[in-house]
């Protein structure tokens, strides 16, 4: 498996910035997608953002397109999320997910998961 740390959460007014970050060890970094995924109060935990091999392809879940980039740094072995106009309902806690195939969404499907870093968006 491969260990995977989140930091960069806090709180935000909405229409703010956060940039989330992801450090991960074990095994080969460049050799699997990475992604982000979100778990709100009450709610089941939900895709947010995938990044494959290499870094050259990426794809967002729709409520976050046009305001979330995910990217990463095989030599540093990290991946980040920068959030912007963020607004009250991206209120989750936020999971760096690894090893799963790159066109999948599901939870299920994730092999390794971070512990979730808070992000709170206030209205």
């Amino acid at each position: 498996q491969v260990q995977l740390v989140e930091s960069g959460g806090g709180l935000v007014q909405a229409g703010g910035s956060l940039r989330l970050s992801c450090a991960a060890s074990g095994r080969t970094f460049s050799s699997y997608a990475m992604g982000w995924f979100r778990q709100a109060p009450g709610k089941e935990r939900e895709f947010v953002a995938a990044i494959n091999r290499s870094g050259r392809s990426t794809y967002y879940a729709d409520s976050v397109k046009g305001r979330f980039t995910i990217s990463r740094d095989n030599g540093k072995k990290m991946v980040y999320l920068q959030m912007n106009s963020l607004k009250a309902e991206d209120t989750a806690v936020y999971y760096c997910a690894a090893e799963f195939p790159f066109d999948s969404r599901a939870p299920v499907a994730v092999g390794s998961w971070g512990q979730g870093t808070q992000v709170t968006v206030s209205s």
